[in-house]
Parts: structure tokens; sequence; C-alpha cells
């Protein structure tokens, strides 16, 4: 694909682009909906990504071709309005520049990604720190890590308007080949923790059902966790966010929250407690513990916090009736997209033909799996390679 994009920049702007940017999707190993309660995530950076071939232009236009579109979108870099398109997610990086006071040039680009849009792999996050590196380097903009994924969360939530917590874009950026990141989501600290490659692999599912989890249902949850969190915290001085409540303490004053907040508050913060355990399983390359922990993330998910759909109960069922299958969850929001799993390695292939035939069998919809080869985030590569 790197060739048909060169080519179509060519084809486009009548040269070779200036540089090439590659950013990554993201799997969520464990740690759902635990972002915007200040909690804990441990993500992979994935082998799925955006690209962009890119020049700097003279005059303050921009023109981004989208070769999964197969349209141009053609605006000013220094006004521009919201279109509720693709091309929202680039000019919300450069709004964001701009805001910091950072002069952004014009440029030509051609942009294409093989992350499929809507299966909870984190796209739009993909895209936002690729222009946002993209853009650090054709105006020398110094920026460092941490703060790129700030700038690219900020435009996502001020000018795309999707109230997302911080992950997606952090592993974007801070990936690394070959580990899971493990982020205190309230700090941004982080560590990485090593995936031992040569016993198991990551394994996606695509349900091929696109998130169904509409503003509504999402906004819904989000408020009832901060209003969970508001109740604790009178009888639990120093609470700030559901991060803070421990399980025992939750079991004792649970009686406070109606059985609904229950259910969800309950979810967050046996989740918190799951991925720490996570990070120590992997730390001690115990994967059978790490699996086990999936597992009770999924039935968390899907229980307590109800974000789980037919499709996504189903491929977690299948992968468990597979030997060497470790693990296995919903990752992302939920109500559709992908499954991750945790699979021996001797047993990937057993998993793919599995999943193949029994999903499509009982929803007559061929599912897309893959193993994904865990990658470093976002950065240049080489253009005639």
């Amino acid at each position: 694909m790197k060739t048909e994009l060169l080519s179509k920049f060519l084809e486009l702007f009548g040269e070779k682009p200036e540089l090439v940017i590659k950013a990554p999707g993201r799997v969520n190993l464990i740690g759902e909906h635990t972002d915007y309660n200040d909690g804990f995530v441990l993500p992979v950076a994935m082998d799925k990504s955006i690209i962009i071939a890119a020049r700097g232009r003279q005059d303050q236009q921009a023109s981004i071709y989208s070769l999964n579109f197969n349209e141009t979108a053609l605006f000013s870099v220094d006004s521009f309005k919201k279109g509720n398109s693709w091309a929202d997610y680039p000019k919300g990086v450069i709004q964001e520049y701009r805001k910091l006071g950072e002069q952004v040039s014009g440029f030509d680009a051609v942009v294409y990604g093989d992350i499929p849009i809507g299966a909870g792999l984190s796209s739009s996050a993909a895209f936002e720190v690729a222009v946002a590196y993209l853009l650090a380097k054709l105006n020398r903009i110094k920026i460092e890590p941490l703060e790129m994924a700030r700038l690219a969360q900020r435009a996502e939530n001020l000018f795309v308007g999707v109230n997302c917590g911080i992950m997606d874009q952090f592993i974007a950026v801070l990936g690394k080949k070959g580990h899971a990141l493990f982020l205190d989501c309230r700090d941004l600290s982080y560590q990485y923790a090593s995936i031992p490659a040569d016993e198991v692999s990551v394994v996606v599912c695509d349900s091929g059902i696109r998130r169904g989890l509409s503003d509504s249902e999402y906004n819904l949850r989000r408020s009832q966790c901060e209003e969970g969190a508001r109740r604790l915290a009178k009888v639990l001085p120093g609470v700030k966010a559901l991060r803070d409540v421990s399980l025992e303490q939750f079991q004792e004053h649970q009686g406070l929250l109606p059985e609904e907040m229950g259910r969800m508050c309950r979810h967050v913060i046996t989740e918190n407690q799951r991925v720490k355990e996570a990070v120590v399983a992997l730390n001690e390359d115990d994967v059978v513990r790490f699996g086990q922990l999936m597992n009770q993330s999924h039935q968390s998910l899907r229980d307590d916090f109800q974000v789980s759909c037919k499709e996504l109960d189903l491929l977690v069922e299948i992968a468990h009736s597979v030997d060497g299958v470790l693990g296995a969850r919903l990752t992302g929001a939920g109500f559709g997209g992908c499954t991750v799993n945790l699979v021996r390695n001797a047993s990937i292939t057993l998993l793919f033909e599995t999943v193949k035939k029994k999903y499509q069998a009982e929803t007559g919809i061929g599912p897309a799996v893959y193993p994904c080869q865990i990658e470093d985030g976002v950065g240049k590569i080489p253009i005639t390679a």
C-alpha cells in the first residue's frame, strides 16, 4: 500500500513527498472504561496504521487526499470550519497547534489507513497523531511526546467533539515494539511490560458489527461513574474518581448507590485491580494468569457495565472452545467492534479456522481474524524502502 500511496502522491502533486509518517492503531489488552475514571489501562500499538505522505507548501492551503474515501479535503490552515467528515481530525490538530502559538503552513498530503473504521481499534487517534507528528516535522515545531498525545486528544475532544480519554493517543505516540504500555490515566506515568512473543500472541477478531455505543449510552455510563465517585466521596474523604476506591471500600459502602450505578462502579473498580494484577502477571511471565484476568474483564463488561453484545459474546465463547486460547474479551467501547485474545502460538491457526467457521455459521458474517504484531508508536518511514 505504501507504493500506491507514493504513486498517488506523484500523480496528484507532480513530485515525491518530503516525508512519510506512520502511526499505529491500538488494541487494549485490559482496562476498559477505566481511562476517563482516572484509572489504569494496558494497550499495545498494533501493525495496522495510518500512513501519510506529505510535503510542505509555500501558501496556507491544505490539500489532503484520502485513498480510503477517494476524496480530497481542501481548506486554509488559517480559517476553516467543522465539516463532520474525516477532515475534521487534521483540522482539530491544526487548531490545537495554533492555540499554542505555533505557525502552521499549508501542505499537500495523501493518507491511507488499514485500521478498520468503527472496529474499536482507534483509527481516529492514529490519524490525529500522524498529523500532529507530520506538522511538527514540516513546521519545525518542538513538542514532547507526552504533549503531542495531549494535543491530539484535545483535537478530538474540542474540535471533533468526542469526549475520549487519553489512552488511544498516548499509545499511538509512545507504543513500543514487543511491549504493552501500563498507563496511569491520572498522572500519565507509564511503564512497559514485555509480551513473551516466543510463547503467546495477541489475536484480534473483528465481529463485523460496527460500534453501536451511542453518545447517550457512553455519556450515561460516564455520568453514572462520576456520580458514584461523588457519592462515595461523602464517606471516603480524598476520593476524586473511582480509581481512589478500593474493592473493600466499595463493598462496604455500595448501599449508597442505586443498583445500576453500583454495577457500573463495580466494573471500573474491579477492572483497575485487574489491570494492576495483569502487569504483575506479565512481569512474571505468567500468561495463564493474564488470560484469566482477561476472561474476568469480559464477564464484568458484559454483566456489570453491560457494553457487550451477542456477537462479541459469541466470539469470546468460540475462542474459549479452542485449546491454547488463554484469554478472550471485548476490546474498545463495546456494543460491537472486536475481541482481543491471548493465544499460545501453536494454536493461532486453529483459532483462526474455528472462529471463521463457527462465527459465520451462527451469524452469517465472515469475521476478520488477525494476529497482531506489536509495534512502535508514530514515526517516519523511509520513502524509497
